[in-house]
């Protein structure tokens, strides 16, 4: 017969050998005791049957809930007109959170949903676009629909209304993987309903993430990143002074496997000082011409050993109305290098949507890039 303590140590292994499922489904009715509006313009009411809140303006923050892994669901109504409705998580403050939204007016469109990070306040839609970051989904307006994200470390699985299969799976959430808090936000009236929270280290996900694929053949692996300066500094500067290059701080950046460098990763911008120099040193065993392809958001000034060779303009909208300023490899840049050490300076500055660049150069004979 077993002794009481040899019962003990056999209910508590078995205790162990348990798969972790996390803590119940949490629902949390949208009131001030639960949430915090101080930001935000809302109303209580009821619509189409539920009990709602409608948020007009701004956050709504869940009170005293670090999310990290689980589930997140609610029912929301919107109209047919441009709104942007979404939730944020992980939101380590103001400035910094996982976000996931939908764009009312691109209904059934490709870019329908978004996910996006948020780095140092600012949002990274022109980077991060496509497969793993948009999906499209055609919206009932003015009706509810159920949203569920299912959150386990870097992935993510959104649905809407069909809770069998994912309207959109994010393989590759960028940030850091650390507890935070929920908001929901929005830029025009949305309803809300039946908010629930799971908190659970291994939420059940069906989808699974592809082999990521290599890095476009020449991609420029780091670049050097200055702090952030006023735009205007460059204004007409075909000519690097040596005033302009003196006490700037540096830091290393890695370009993600897409190519892409996220600049809100590192220095910090302001409405004043939004542009930062990134540079790479090429060393050339002989004088010789290098195609460099290029992307960037918002504009970008390229200069080789501190003479200009190209300005160019991305921005949302700045060619016609439809266009969004999305990074691609869609400009090109020939640098006339000289034999030894040459030093490529781009200037980068932003508005909004997104501060990043990626650069490739495809042929890299006689050439080392430091």
């Amino acid at each position: 017969m077993k002794t009481l303590n040899q019962m003990l140590w056999v209910l508590i292994i078995a205790l162990l050998l348990l798969p972790s499922v996390g803590s119940a489904q949490t629902v949390v009715p949208f009131t001030e005791e639960h949430w915090d509006f101080s930001a935000g313009e809302y109303t209580p009411e009821e619509y189409k049957g539920k009990q709602a809140i409608h948020l007009r303006k701004g956050p709504a923050v869940l009170k005293e809930v670090q999310f990290r892994n689980g589930i997140i669901e609610y029912d929301v109504a919107f109209p047919a007109e441009r709104v942007f409705i979404g939730v944020s998580f992980r939101k380590q403050d103001n400035k910094n959170y996982e976000e996931f939204y939908m764009r009312s007016h691109q209904s059934g469109n490709p870019d329908a949903t978004q996910y996006m990070p948020v780095y140092n306040g600012k949002e990274s839609w022109q980077l991060y676009h496509g497969e793993g970051y948009n999906a499209p989904v055609k919206y009932l307006f003015n009706e509810w629909m159920h949203v569920k994200l299912i959150v386990q470390e870097s992935q993510m699985e959104v649905y809407i209304n069909d809770m069998n299969k994912p309207a959109l799976f994010v393989p590759e959430l960028k940030r850091a993987v650390r507890p935070g808090t929920i908001s929901h936000f929005l830029g025009g009236g949305a309803h809300y309903a039946n908010f629930s929270y799971t908190l659970s280290e291994k939420p059940p996900m069906i989808s699974v993430a592809k082999k990521t694929a290599p890095a476009p053949e020449g991609t420029i692996a780091r670049w050097q990143v200055s702090d952030a300066f006023p735009e205007k500094n460059l204004e007409n500067v075909l000519q690097l002074p040596a005033g302009q290059k003196n006490g700037l701080k540096w830091q290393t950046l890695p370009a993600e496997w897409t190519g892409i460098v996220n600049l809100a990763t590192g220095p910090e911008m302001s409405k004043t000082n939004n542009m930062s120099f990134a540079r790479v040193v090429i060393q050339s065993d002989q004088a010789q011409v290098k195609r460099l392809q290029l992307g960037f958001s918002d504009r970008a000034k390229v200069y080789l050993n501190d003479q200009i060779l190209y300005s160019g303009h991305d921005e949302f909208m700045s060619r016609d109305y439809r266009f969004l300023g999305l990074v691609g490899y869609y400009d090109e840049v020939y640098l006339p290098l000289k034999k030894g050490r040459n030093e490529l300076w781009i200037a980068i500055s932003e508005t909004f949507g997104g501060w990043g660049l990626k650069g490739a150069i495809a042929d890299q004979t006689g050439i080392k890039i430091e």
